[in-house]
């Protein structure tokens, strides 16, 4: 219900976001993550993986260990919306590059960290 009316309250333009998060307690296919969501794997409270489509256009999914005794790991909070904030930052080095921030449910670009406009286009 929460999901429905965030939605409804973006299109009206009282709240913004570009991803909402989910939360399911095995690791999702990588066909079955959708644009615009988080899913967080969460295995009897623990928080294990974070995965996303790569907000750039290349289409990849995106990992991110949330597993605290593993390097490189993440941190994911969401607001009363379901609006993930992820910490620290992601840099997606494998397909477009993509270098970027989710904060308040929202892509906040690195500098440069952008995909090449043509590779974007090309997927």
């Amino acid at each position: 219900m929460k999901k429905f009316l965030a939605k409804l309250l973006r299109r009206v333009g009282l709240l913004r976001f570009d991803l909402l998060s989910a939360s399911q307690p095995t690791y999702p296919d990588a066909d079955k993550i959708s644009v615009g969501e988080l899913i967080v794997v969460d295995d009897d409270g623990i928080m294990k993986w974070a995965c996303l489509r790569c907000p750039g256009g290349c289409g990849a999914s995106i990992s991110l260990s949330l597993n605290q005794q593993r390097r490189p790991r993440w941190k994911v909070l969401t607001d009363f919306w379901t609006r993930p904030t992820v910490e620290p930052s992601v840099h997606q080095q494998k397909e477009c590059g993509c270098h970027f921030w989710i904060r308040g449910g929202r892509i906040d670009w690195c500098q440069g960290g952008r995909p090449n406009r043509q590779l974007a286009e090309a997927n």
